[in-house]
């Protein structure tokens, strides 16, 4: 027996874990209202995922509850951070990251394992499943309600598929979730690593309702949340500011074009300058060390102008007007970001007739990933007696009752 939860049913559950996501706890009072249900409505729904294993029940802060009995605490909702539900894997350049995910994550990024693949190999598909099978071994657990994989590049997330990727070629030739899945018999999402960030960012700064994140490390690219959402557009392509053309650069970038303005602003395009102007060996922790002591020279000031033209023009167009850096920016003496958040402003039309926000934010990447797990994995699911079958290419899981 095929089953399909109805439409209502879903949205319900939706909205439910999306407040819990924000508010962190709530009774069944509570939830009933904010959210316009009545009583009965919003317990058969906790119940469930309590059932599910999705929630979890704590005992209230005393000051917290304001209809405390004498002799009978309170019962708060939250989601379940006691397990990992979900495994999270980042995929990046040089290094590839994991770590076991409970709904209720929130914090900045803690990876339990990770592990690097030889630029030179002739295979690397081959020695990434090989060091993956590795890293899974010295996991504490082994089953997940879902794998969600984090990629840079244009990811089709409904097709479940790598289009593009200029600094990891690789990606855009295997079948990921299918090796994955030989590894973790479970579901397996590709998510784009911007999108994780700002869904993450949000879940942190639940007043954060419009904003456009750009993250600075490998590359440079962007997300966009408006009123609350990811903004949704036609195509897998979006927040790609790292390969907006720079007049005059002649740098080539690994998506095939010269001049993009990540060749000058990613971590290796930032090194690569500093050389260049500097005649010094060039780590990062010489870069941090140098602008500390001279300041925004004018070879990181062309850079980081050439990074605010590209921002700023996303902002007029978009109508926002609040930008959240994250990234190997972040990382570098605050005068960096002090720089780039002047000429942000000084591009930005907003800023004639009110402010425009630019802040520094820690990645939460791993929250993000919860956030795409909980709302394509469990809210279909919850409540429900299910096989789980992995998701692949273009393909759905399949979902079926067990009578």
């Amino acid at each position: 027996m095929i089953f399909i939860p109805s439409s209502m049913g879903r949205l319900n559950k939706r909205a439910l874990l999306r407040r819990l996501q924000k508010a962190g706890m709530a009774s069944r009072a509570d939830l009933a209202k904010l959210l316009g249900m009545s009583q009965p409505t919003a317990g058969k729904i906790a119940d469930e995922l309590l059932a599910d294993g999705v929630l979890e029940e704590v005992e209230a802060p005393v000051n917290g509850l304001k209809d405390a009995r004498i002799g009978r605490p309170g019962r708060l909702l939250q989601l379940n951070r006691a397990e990992p539900h979900f495994l999270g894997i980042q995929l990046g350049l040089s290094e590839t990251k994991l770590a076991e995910l409970p709904l209720g994550a929130t914090e900045e990024d803690q990876w339990q394992a990770s592990f690097s693949i030889s630029k030179s190999h002739a295979q690397p598909v081959g020695e990434w499943e090989q060091r993956l099978r590795a890293a899974a071994a010295r996991l504490p657990h082994k089953k997940f309600r879902g794998v969600l994989l984090s990629l840079p590049g244009i990811v089709d997330e409904e097709a479940n598929r790598v289009l593009f990727s200029p600094n990891i070629h690789w990606s855009e030739r295997v079948d990921l979730p299918e090796i994955v899945s030989r590894i973790w018999r479970a579901p397996v999402l590709l998510v784009q690593e911007e999108r994780a960030l700002a869904l993450g960012h949000q879940l942190a700064n639940p007043d954060s309702e419009n904003f456009l994140l750009v993250d600075f490390g490998e590359g440079v690219g962007g997300a966009i949340i408006l009123q609350g959402k990811p903004y949704a557009n036609p195509t897998p392509i979006h927040g790609e500011l790292g390969h907006t053309p720079v007049l005059g650069n002649q740098r080539r970038c690994g998506c095939g074009a010269v001049g993009c303005v990540e060749t000058l602003v990613s971590t290796r395009g930032l090194l690569d300058s500093f050389r260049t102007h500097s005649r010094k060996t060039g780590t990062w922790t010489e870069l941090k060390s140098h602008i500390e002591k001279h300041g925004v020279e004018p070879w990181l000031a062309q850079s980081l102008d050439a990074a605010a033209v590209a921002i700023a023009g996303a902002l007029n167009v978009l109508g926002l007007k609040c930008v959240v850096i994250t990234g190997s920016l972040t990382e570098l003496p605050p005068i960096v970001i002090h720089h780039l958040s002047r000429a942000i402003q000084n591009g930005t039309m907003w800023a004639r007739f009110g402010k425009v926000g630019c802040e520094a934010a820690p990645r939460r990447r791993t929250a993000g990933l919860v956030a795409v797990g909980i709302d394509r994995l469990v809210v279909l699911t919850a409540g429900q007696n299910v096989v789980r079958t992995k998701i692949s290419h273009g393909k759905s899981a399949a979902l079926e009752t067990l009578n």
